[in-house]
């Protein structure tokens, strides 16, 4: 299923220059399996035509309070009822102060007003110049709202229309579609904090070479993304990959593994879950060159002296907090063969409570995985799926852990 199946939203827009953006948003909306009823104010219909937000949204565009195509003539009424949430974006200054006092003047405001608080939430991308967003009466009214229940969301920094630059563009689609997605997803980690670890690490031969592996860090950021729509506060420790980060996580760009033993060290107190998904070199050189190796013709290799690294999980594991249960301990292990046998033996090894196991060759740089997770008890199997359908999968599994 996507992510957003089953989901009804009503899209609306208030008048910015931002509009332009609705259009890319429905789009990304409808591809993640919801569906999607525009309600648009005169003034965004100066920006961008009711006609391309019909043949986007594939469903009438309205956009007067006295449309006279529904038999009751409530508009307002209607279409919030059938809504599971009215997304705003973008929402202007106006727009929010007019939505603070409950003035209902239009279509799109007075079905805000009127949709059931309980059941239909309000979603709101503010859009408007970096100086109006700043204004203390924009930041009144957004402490407001929010006080009143409506999720309003960040706002971008960057270049604006009128050729400043700062805070208050609206967030990009993707950025808009992520948050609606978490939105929706069960809070099942709501006061914890999890630090996860993902991709290689990379340990220096000399200035231009190096000891790593094809882990490509996509379990490790999609498992930091579903913590994170979870409720959970996260921190993703990287090392060397090209993943964006998820929305809402805090990231620590790492290189080596000693860089990440020390990272972990650094936020692992504030943690209540660990999950090491990083592949970690396991050895080092004892001494890194300084000045590039070069061939001297004889054919005989260099002689390099390796150490080992150090075991980050396992320092974890054994820390009071993780003995204790006040910290949850997560560990990967991605195998060539004989997944269950090395999977149990490294568990037992490691001294962690759960042990996700996965075939790393059939796995990385994929968007899709399976794994299987192993316990003093047993083991269980979670089939092919994408890697953040099984993140979110594991996500729940370690909050039923955690009771």
């Amino acid at each position: 299923m996507s992510d957003l199946s089953n989901k009804h939203i009503v899209l609306g827009l208030s008048g910015g220059i931002a509009c332009y953006k609705a259009a890319e948003l429905c789009r990304a909306l409808i591809k993640a399996g919801a569906s999607v009823q525009v309600v648009m104010t005169e003034a965004a219909a100066q920006f961008i035509t009711p006609v391309t937000l019909q043949a986007l949204s594939n469903r009438p565009v309205y956009v007067s309070q006295w449309d006279g195509r529904e038999p009751n003539n409530m508009a307002h009424i209607n279409l919030s009822r059938e809504a599971d949430a009215i997304v705003v974006a973008p929402a202007s200054a106006d727009f929010m102060a007019k939505l603070l006092h409950g003035r209902a003047d239009d279509l799109l405001s007075l079905m805000c007003l009127a949709r059931p608080i309980q059941s239909v939430p309000l979603i709101l991308a503010p859009a408007m110049n970096r100086e109006m967003w700043q204004h203390p009466a924009t930041q009144r009214n957004v402490t407001q709202l929010r006080a009143d229940g409506a999720h309003v969301l960040d706002v971008g920094q960057g270049e604006q229309a009128c050729g400043e630059t700062g805070d208050g563009r609206m967030l990009e689609p993707e950025e808009i579609l992520e948050d609606l997605v978490a939105f929706f997803q069960p809070k099942v980690l709501q006061g914890q904090h999890v630090l996860v670890t993902a991709g290689p690490t990379f340990e220096a031969i000399d200035p231009v070479r190096g000891i790593t592996n094809l882990s490509s860090g996509k379990m490790g950021f999609a498992i930091a993304r579903a913590a994170r729509e979870a409720g959970a506060e996260v921190t993703l420790v990287a090392g060397p990959v090209h993943q964006a980060t998820p929305r809402g996580v805090r990231r620590v760009d790492v290189r080596s593994a000693l860089d990440m033993q020390a990272a972990v060290a650094q936020h692992v107190d504030q943690a209540t879950v660990f999950v090491a998904t990083a592949a970690v070199a396991d050895w080092r050189l004892a001494q890194v060159a300084t000045q590039k190796i070069k061939k001297d013709g004889s054919g005989q290799l260099p002689q390099l002296q390796f150490t080992e690294n150090p075991d980050i999980l396992a320092g974890v594991a054994q820390s009071e907090r993780a003995q204790n249960g006040t910290l949850f301990c997560v560990g990967f292990a991605a195998e060539s063969h004989d997944l269950l046998e090395h999977a149990t033996a490294k568990r037992a090894r490691k001294g962690v409570p759960l042990l996700v196991g996965n075939i790393g060759p059939a796995t990385f740089g994929l968007d899709d995985n399976a794994l299987l997770l192993v316990d003093a008890q047993g083991s269980q199997a979670l089939p092919h799926a994408s890697k953040l359908s099984l993140a979110r999968q594991l996500v729940a599994e370690i909050a039923r852990r955690r009771g």
